[in-house]
């Protein structure tokens, strides 16, 4: 098989997982929130799918390195299988035990997927200049969280349509023979023989400053996108499942597609002009948000007033998103590109588990409605605040890499 033909099945690996991922999270966060848990309640709950992917980012980098990652790719996969089919039971929503064991599963199987997805598009991609880099990242990602989105779309159709239970063995047994062809036909890039897990975070300079941004920059969204978004919609507002399950779709596939379309939107040509640049883009990100939280407190109709700020600030996001994927992937080595992937990502989970646990907190403590979610929409702009000192150190220490013109 060739490079292209397994960056192909890479990716169809990486977009079905995502798929599948987006449509076991909203399952999961609608059937539990018509069981009447509150907010924070389902923020805790959620937790531990976050909480995994710090250390399982950090894993799959270390044993990448040294396994390979067609294991590595093949196990997450399974381990999402894995959590659909427990799922399955009966009264599994019902024990709080096993939703905590379903997460964490899906939140390890979601990592081990992606570190090693990423890092399969820089070894499977090798002679690439920073600019054709930059597009193939973005075309990865941005794709990524399009499915992702129509993940949340097929999640709440599938709930409506045939239930929890057949829900997740539809997804159980895609991902089953997904994980069944890549076992067969990807091959694992030469491997180091040696490599301890302390390496997962020896990192230059650059790649610190760039992953305490994306802890950062990942708090500011899901501050106010993880939990009391959807939930203002369906209790504030009144909205059914499928209405905010299709909002949030919606906003996810445009975000996916400005990710893949920031090169040319931004026709950056090496590493160092896009590190120059993501300092600017993600000050940027507190416009939208702060405007949104002004009208809202001002008492304007909340509904346009959200969605409207809701889909600016995240064309904004994904353009701010897509430089960092890019920069990553671009300012490793060969060698390394697993550990710095990991890394990177553990950071990207560690803000995750920051904004979801804000999220929850906040909406709960002002009221779980209008105001609740300004709470939450101001700790999202002091996020961006934080992401953006944390970009400004970055942007001076991106030496010139290989990609580099």
């Amino acid at each position: 098989m060739t490079d292209h033909a397994r960056f192909l099945l890479v990716s169809v690996c990486y977009q079905a997982f995502t798929l599948s991922d987006g449509a076991l999270r909203m399952l999961v966060l609608l059937s539990l929130h018509a069981q009447g848990r509150s907010p924070l309640e389902l923020a805790l709950l959620l937790l531990p799918y976050e909480v995994a992917g710090v250390f399982t980012n950090l894993l799959a980098g270390a044993v990448g390195a040294t396994r390979g990652q067609k294991p590595v790719l093949v196990t997450g996969l399974l381990l999402q299988a894995v959590a659909c089919v427990a799922l399955c039971a009966p009264a599994v929503l019902a024990s709080v035990p096993l939703v905590v064991a379903t997460q964490v599963l899906s939140g390890m199987a979601k990592d081990l997927v992606k570190t090693t997805a990423k890092s399969y598009t820089r070894t499977l991609a090798p002679g690439a200049d920073a600019g054709a880099l930059f597009s193939i990242v973005a075309a990865m990602t941005g794709s990524k969280n399009a499915m992702k989105g129509l993940g949340f779309f097929v999640g709440g159709a599938l709930l409506s349509s045939i239930g929890f239970a057949a829900a997740n063995a539809a997804i159980a047994a895609l991902l089953s023979v997904l994980a069944a062809l890549a076992w067969s036909s990807l091959q694992s890039p030469p491997i180091r023989s040696k490599q301890l897990l302390a390496a997962a975070f020896c990192h230059d300079a650059s790649v610190n400053w760039l992953a305490l941004a994306r802890l950062f920059l990942f708090a500011s969204r899901d501050a106010w996108f993880a939990v009391a978004l959807p939930l203002f919609l369906a209790s504030t507002l009144g909205w059914s499942g499928s209405a905010t399950g299709a909002l949030l779709s919606a906003w996810i596939i445009g975000y996916g597609i400005v990710q893949a379309a920031t090169p040319s939107l931004l026709p950056l040509r090496s590493t160092q002009k896009g590190a120059t640049a993501v300092p600017f883009v993600t000050a940027a990100l507190a416009l939208p948000i702060l405007a949104c939280a002004w009208a809202l407190d001002a008492g304007w109709d909340a509904a346009p007033v959200v969605i409207s700020c809701l889909f600016v600030y995240g064309a904004m996001f994904a353009v701010c998103s897509s430089l960092h994927s890019w920069l990553v992937v671009a300012i490793a080595s060969g060698d390394d590109v697993v550990e710095r992937v990991g890394f990177y990502y553990a950071a990207n989970s560690a803000g995750r588990v920051a904004g979801l646990l804000a999220s929850g907190f906040l909406y709960a403590s002002f009221g779980q409605g209008r105001d609740g979610l300004v709470a939450c929409i101001i700790a999202s702009a002091l996020a961006i605040a934080c992401a953006t000192a944390a970009s400004v150190p970055m942007s001076t220490r991106v030496v010139a890499s290989k990609f580099s013109p």
